[in-house]
Formats: structure tokens, sequence, C-alpha cells
């Protein structure tokens, strides 16, 4: 039998739809990408704070440890040698910062919910989740075993109902929801949430904060600090490899969790830690975090601006709350033709279609960065006016 032949099979069956992924090749230079010899503005990356391209912070790290850098690897699992001071320091800092007991470090966002969910969770437990939620987050819910429910997006009716109908039979119900989701924009009503943990009793709450940790909050701490709900959410996860322009993810939480986790979380236990280099820049980066307010507020103003010009002038409702704005076409063939229609015009866009979103909502995924001017941002709505006028 020739197996790669069943694979390529597959492969052209995706070129035939239109849906087959390619690595792309790409020169990055600040806010610009360079791919093809053509130089773009990137209204494609999750650097939300525009802190990846900040030559000024890079070399302030630099200096603080000058000679004496941290280690460029870890070698090993932190259970084993691969424990070092600045993950201390940054779960210390982190715990912190959010008021809670203890937080924990992971290689991705992916790591953590893909080892969180299953090791928490068993045959007792019903997880009921957002119907939008992050595939990572599928992919720990499948790998726990428990049961799961998916309930309708930001329907919190339907969640109710939910909760009324199982709640008695189960030992522990975990929601889990993101709280800005990663293709909409839209938010999660986090205070609803928690008055349902409170009114129920046997629920633990689950909230990735991946596209909200460092964008939103007077401290930059993301939605929970904004709705008030720091304190009242089991496993608040979040990641360093958006906002904070470096790599890895956490969770804060109680210390008891912490030290299950640490015990029984497959991903945590057998993978070799980050970089005490990439943590220490995390640590720097997230000491910052208060006094990036004026970035913050600076994003704001753009956001509000894409997203009121987006709904203006096409057709379907804007569902986004966020910098993440989606441009909604619908049909997939016309997105990629404007995604690189966009791209000849200077800007790298990129069309997003089924299955990472529902059929008929193909849509250019518009995100906004802080290193962005205003007028940068006109242009290119004027350039899509234009477009479709065409």
């Amino acid at each position: 039998m020739n197996h790669l032949a069943d694979y390529a099979e597959h492969l052209a069956r995706l070129r035939d739809i239109g849906q087959c992924r390619a690595l792309p090749e790409l020169v990055h230079q600040g806010r610009y990408i360079e791919k093809d010899g053509r130089r773009m503005l990137n209204m494609s990356s999750n650097d939300y704070l525009g802190l990846a391209n900040d030559p000024a912070l890079q070399q302030e790290f630099l200096a603080k440890y000058a000679e004496k850098l941290p280690h460029f690897t870890s070698s090993s699992s932190r259970l084993l040698t691969g424990s070092f001071p600045e993950y201390q320091a940054l779960e210390s800092l982190l715990a912190q910062r959010f008021g809670r007991e203890s937080a924990l470090l992971f290689n991705s966002g992916y790591h953590a919910n893909i080892g969180i969910l299953p090791a928490v969770a068993d045959k007792k437990t019903l997880i009921l989740a957002d119907k939008l939620v992050h595939a990572s987050m599928i992919d720990g819910i499948r790998l726990s075993g428990a049961d799961f429910l998916r309930y309708r997006h930001n329907d919190y009716a339907h969640l109710e109902s939910l909760l009324n109908k199982h709640q008695a039979n189960y030992r522990r119900i975990i929601i889990v929801t993101e709280s800005v989701f990663s293709m909409d924009g839209d938010k999660a009503d986090l205070a609803q949430l928690v008055a349902f943990k409170q009114r129920f009793g046997n629920i633990l709450l689950y909230v990735d904060e991946a596209h909200a940790i460092g964008a939103y909050g007077e401290q930059g701490l993301g939605e929970a600090e904004v709705q008030g709900c720091l304190r009242d959410i089991d496993f608040l996860v979040g990641t360093f490899g958006k906002a904070l322009a470096s790599m890895g993810a956490y969770v804060v939480c109680d210390a008891v969790m912490k030290d299950y986790l640490v015990n029984t979380m497959r991903p945590l236990i057998f993978s070799t830690a980050l970089p005490p280099f990439n943590i220490a820049w995390s640590l720097f980066l997230f000491e910052k975090l208060p006094h990036f307010a004026a970035k913050r507020a600076h994003l704001a103003r753009l956001s509000e601006y894409l997203r009121a010009q987006i709904g203006t002038h096409f057709a379907r409702p804007m569902p986004s709350q966020s910098c993440i704005v989606p441009y909604i076409i619908g049909d997939n063939q016309k997105t990629v033709e404007t995604a690189l229609e966009l791209q000849r015009q200077g800007y790298y866009c990129l069309p997003i279609r089924p299955p990472t979103v529902p059929q008929g909502t193909s849509r250019i995924r518009l995100s906004l960065t802080a290193d962005m001017t205003m007028d940068e941002v006109v242009q290119f709505m004027d350039c899509l006016k234009q477009m479709a006028v065409k």
C-alpha cells in the first residue's frame, strides 16, 4: 500500500477547495512585513501592544543583565533540573499582581489548555464550553475524557438551562470560555459566569485571557480586571506570546490547585521547560505592564475607529468589542481574493475560512497593534472602501 499516496490525495482535496495551508516566508521589519519583495503593514499580528519590535525595550533588557545573561536553555523539565530562579520570580509576581495565592508557568497556551483540563476533570465532571472556544481548549476537553456539552456562543440563558438540567448529576461542573474571542473579537460576560458559580456552588470557572492580557485593564491584567473578577476565576489562564511579546503561558489559581497540577499535568511534567532567558524577558515585560496604559488607550482609539467604520460601510453586523476586528465577507473565494488584493495594496491581511470559522462566515481578521498610527488605519479603511466600490 502506498501510504504517501493517501496523504497526497488528502492534500489534493484541500487544494481543490482552496484550504491547503503553507508556511509563509516572511521578513519582519517593525510593524511591517516583507513578503515576495512587497512591504506591507502587518494587519494580522497578535502583538497588540507593539512591544515585540521595540528596540529600546530590548536594549534595556540586555543592559539589565549585562554579561550575566540567564541560561539559554533549561535542559530539563522543571521537576528534574529545569527549575531556575527566574521561574519562581515570575510566578511570584503573577500571583502578587493578580491578588491570588499561586501561579504556574507553561510552555505555551496550547500546553496549558491541553494539560489543565485533563488533569482536573474526571468521570464525575461535566465541562460546559462556549461554542467558539479555541481549538486548544476543545483538544483539552477531549483529552480529559469527561462528559462535555457546548453552549451557544455567549448565550447565558442556554448555559443556565444546561446548569439547571445537569447540576445535580455531577460532582463538579467546569465552565470554559475565552474572555476575548480570537475570531469575532467579542467578549464574555465574566461577571455573569461568576454569578452562576456563586448560585450553583459546584462550579469551577476556566477563563482563557490569551487575547486580553496586557491589552485591557488599568494594570493590563485583562478582562477579568476590567470586569472585577480576578479573585473569582478558578483557572485564570493567559499567554505571553501575544500582547506581552514573549513566549509561554500561565495560570493563576489557588495554592492547592497549583500543587495538584504539578503532580498531575502531563504537558508540565514531561516537557523541557522554556529557556530561563525567555522567562526573564517575560518577567521584564510583565513588571512594566502597568506603565503601558498610554499604549492601551491608543489601541482602544484605533479599535473603536475601525469597528465603527467596518460596521458603517459594510452590511454585516459588527460583533467585535476589541482590537480584533473581523471583516466578514462570507464567500470563501471572495475572501481569499480580497486578502490578496489588500496585500497588493500594502496591507498584510489574511483570509480566515472554515473550519477555523463557521461555514458562511469567511473573513479577513483585522488585528490592530498599538504601534500603528491613526493615519495608517484611516488609510487602510479608505483602501477597503475603494475596493468595495470596484
